[in-house]
């Protein structure tokens, strides 16, 4: 299993979600976030006076799937979320070894396969 954390616009996050869920993915976890990286921030300008706000306001997206269904799911959420600007964002992929479920206990047992 992978989780695919993907950091994305926030204004691209309702087309992210329903392009998920029309490939058949439905559970994720989201977060509001600040980040910057090479976009480095925009300049505003408030009151007369220009300001760097250099930590934008970005949503982490949360999903875990099935290793063959990794790509896939990279490939939603890239294609969904690009606007081809600098500050579209990044998803990283990173390895799951176990998932217990809180309300039985019971471990994930497409997990124990692997």
């Amino acid at each position: 299993m992978k989780m695919i954390k993907a950091i994305i616009r926030p204004e691209k996050i309702d087309f992210v979600k329903r392009a998920l869920e029309e490939h058949g993915f439905f559970g994720m976890t989201t977060y509001e976030v600040m980040g910057r990286g090479e976009q480095k921030g925009i300049p505003l300008t408030y009151r007369g006076k220009t300001i760097l706000v250099d930590l934008l306001p970005k949503v982490s997206v949360e999903v875990v799937v099935p290793d063959s269904d990794t790509d896939a799911m990279v490939n939603v959420i890239a294609t969904t979320a690009r606007t081809g600007k600098i500050g579209d964002g990044r998803i990283f992929i990173i390895p799951v070894d176990e998932s217990v479920r809180v309300r039985t206990h019971e471990v994930d047992p497409t997990m124990k396969q692997q």
